[in-house]
C-alpha cells in the first residue's frame, strides 16, 4: 500500500465521482481529480466540471484534452474493424482506458500510486479500468462505489443522501439516470431503462426525436486515406473535429440511437440506450468503401478479426498484446482503402448512396447482371466446376433422397 496519500481521482462531475471526493478526503487522502475531456462535453459543462471539483474541496484538479488519443488510438482502428459488440454496441465507452492513461500521468507527476474511480461493483467499467491500470504498472486502486455496495443496496440513493447531507447539491437528471458522454457518443442507464421499460421523456440525449427532424434530407461527403477519415465535404479535418461535426449534423435526424441489451463481461444483462450518431455514419461510410475495394477473401476474413478486437476492447483488454497483433493486420488491411463516399439521410437511418475512388475492383468489360466479357460456354463451365462437389454427392447418393 502507498504511504503517500495523495490520490488522483478520475473525475466527471457526476453523481458517483462527485460523491467519491468527499468519501476519499474523510478516509485521509488528498483527492487530486483528473477531468479527460474525451469530446462529450461542451464550454458550459466543462467548466462546470471543474467548478463542482472545487466546490468538493479537491487538493487539485486538471482537465486533459483527450480527443486526439482517443481518435488515433480507438477510433481509428475501430472503424478499421467494422464491427460492433454483439452487432449493436459501439463500444462508447473506451474513452475510459485514455481516461486511466489520464489519471495514471497525473500520478506520475505527483510520486503517487493510488488511484480512484468512480466505478460500481456490477458495470464493465471496473473491469476496463482496472485492467488498464493494473497493465502499466503497479498500483494501488481504490474504488469507493464498490466499498459501499458492502453494506448498501440502494447506491445511487445513498450516495445523494451522502452528498446532501454534506451540503452538496444533485442534478435533478443524475438522480434518474447514469450517463456518459464523449466523442464517441452518449449511454444512459438507470431508471425505467433498468426495468426493461419503455424510455421515458427524460431519457433523451444528442438525438433528436422524429417530431423535430428537419424536413430536408443530409447529404455529406466523407473522404479516406488509408481507412482513415481525414476530410468532410472536401475540408481536411482533425480526426476528433471531424467525428465532433458528424455527431452534430446526424444527431439533428435522429441518427445513431438505440436501445440495447448486452451480456457483460462479469456475466451481468446490461440494458442501455446508446446516441453514436457520427460514429454510425463513420461506420456506414468507411464498409460502403471497403467492401468496393477489398478483396472477396479479405471481405470474407476480416470480419473474424475484427470480432476479437472487439471483444478483447469490450471486456478490458486494451492492452493485450493480442489486440496489438489484430490492429497490424487491420492497418494491412487498409492499404488500399481510399476514396470519397457520401452518405444520406431522411432521418433515423444513414444510407451510403456514393462511393468515387479509384480503387474500386470493378472488371473493365463486366457489370455484374449486366454484361460480361466471357462467353456463355466460359460460365457454363465455371459453374459445373465449381459445383462439382455438390454434384457428385447428389449422383453417387439418389437412393438417399427418398
Amino acid at each position: 500500500m502507498t504511504t503517500n496519500k495523495d490520490i488522483v481521482l478520475a473525475f466527471s462531475g457526476g453523481l458517483d465521482t462527485s460523491f467519491c471526493v468527499p468519501w476519499l478526503k474523510e478516509r485521509g487522502w488528498a483527492v487530486h481529480t483528473v477531468f479527460a475531456d474525451t469530446g462529450g462535453v461542451d464550454a458550459q459543462e466543462r467548466a462546470y466540471i471543474e467548478q463542482r471539483a472545487a466546490e468538493l474541496g479537491v487538493a487539485s484538479h486538471v482537465t486533459i484534452d483527450g480527443g486526439p488519443a482517443l481518435w488515433r488510438d480507438f477510433v481509428k482502428p475501430f472503424v478499421w474493424a467494422g464491427e460492433a459488440y454483439q452487432g449493436q454496441y459501439p463500444l462508447l465507452v473506451s474513452d475510459r482506458y485514455l481516461i486511466v492513461d489520464a489519471s495514471l500521468e497525473r500520478a506520475r507527476a505527483l510520486g503517487t500510486r493510488a488511484i480512484a474511480h468512480g466505478c460500481t461493483g456490477m458495470g464493465n467499467d471496473q473491469v476496463r479500468f482496472d485492467l488498464a491500470v493494473k497493465a502499466q504498472g503497479d498500483c494501488e486502486i481504490i474504488a469507493p462505489i464498490r466499498e459501499i455496495q458492502k453494506e448498501h443496496t440502494q447506491t445511487r440513493a445513498y450516495e445523494q443522501q451522502f452528498l446532501e447531507q454534506r451540503g452538496f447539491g444533485v442534478r435533478a437528471k443524475q438522480k434518474a439516470y447514469t450517463i456518459n458522454e464523449n466523442l464517441l457518443g452518449l449511454t444512459m442507464s438507470g431508471g425505467e431503462i433498468d426495468r426493461w421499460l419503455a424510455p421515458g421523456e427524460g431519457a433523451q440525449g444528442w438525438c433528436k426525436p422524429r417530431a423535430q427532424w428537419p424536413e430536408a434530407p443530409l447529404r455529406v461527403r466523407v473522404g479516406f486515406e488509408r481507412g482513415e477519415a481525414v476530410a468532410l465535404d472536401g475540408e481536411r479535418l482533425a480526426g476528433a473535429m471531424l467525428l465532433a461535426r458528424l455527431n452534430a449534423l446526424f444527431a439533428a435526424y435522429g441518427v445513431g440511437r438505440g436501445i440495447y441489451t448486452g451480456d457483460t463481461t462479469i456475466g451481468l444483462k446490461g440494458r442501455i440506450i446508446f446516441e453514436a450518431p457520427g460514429l454510425i455514419a463513420l461506420l456506414a461510410a468507411h464498409r460502403a468503401l471497403e467492401e468496393a475495394v477489398l478483396t472477396k477473401q479479405q471481405n470474407r476474413f476480416k470480419p473474424d478479426v475484427a470480432r476479437k478486437w472487439i471483444e478483447l476492447v469490450y471486456e478490458g483488454f486494451f492492452h493485450d498484446p493480442l489486440k496489438t497483433d489484430l490492429e497490424a493486420f487491420l492497418a494491412s488491411s487498409q492499404s488500399c482503402v481510399e476514396g470519397e463516399v457520401v452518405l444520406e439521410t431522411h432521418g433515423g437511418n444513414v444510407a451510403a448512396v456514393e462511393i468515387r475512388s479509384t480503387r474500386i475492383l470493378n472488371a473493365k468489360g463486366a457489370t455484374y447482371a449486366q454484361s460480361a466479357d466471357w462467353g456463355v460456354a466460359e460460365a457454363e463451365g465455371f459453374i459445373k466446376l465449381y459445383g462439382m462437389s455438390s454434384t457428385l454427392w447428389a449422383e453417387v447418393n439418389a437412393d438417399r433422397r427418398a
